[in-house]
């Protein structure tokens, strides 16, 4: 069921569906830490973050099942180190390419923005360029 909004101030609905108490502590942690909800929100931190730990787990797996593997001889145990260690390398490789498809573009793109938004201010405009119609 919907909520019911009436224009009043304090009346938006709950996204979240938490009680009052939970709401309020929420918002006085995010009023609190205000910057870092912003940066967290439209930068790619949380990207970042998920990139660095799927590239350790994926470095520790691949070392752990090529250790693995190389004192086994065991059946069951081999396969297991076998499929760690493929899963450690199919997984830290596949980071290291998202790396630069997705990463490192976007980097270049947001310091090429900065470099347009520089430039124009230094020439006397005070609005923001305006996006490339076809890319």
């Amino acid at each position: 069921m919907l909520p019911i909004v009436t224009g009043e101030p304090g009346d938006a609905p709950d996204e979240l569906n938490l009680d009052p108490r939970e709401r309020a502590a929420l918002l006085a942690w995010v009023g609190e830490n205000l910057p870092l909800v912003r940066r967290s929100a439209v930068g790619s931190r949380i990207q970042y973050w998920a990139i660095g730990v799927g590239v350790v787990l994926g470095l520790i797996a691949h070392v752990g099942g090529f250790l693995l593997k190389t004192t086994t001889t065991a059946e069951p145990l081999a396969l297991l180190a076998d499929l760690l260690y493929t899963l450690g390398l199919a997984l830290w490789t596949g980071i290291v390419v998202v790396l630069f498809v997705e990463v490192w573009p976007q980097s270049k793109k947001r310091q090429f923005k900065q470099a347009l938004t520089a430039y124009e201010a230094a020439k006397g405009r005070t609005q923001p360029p305006s996006p490339p119609t076809a890319e």
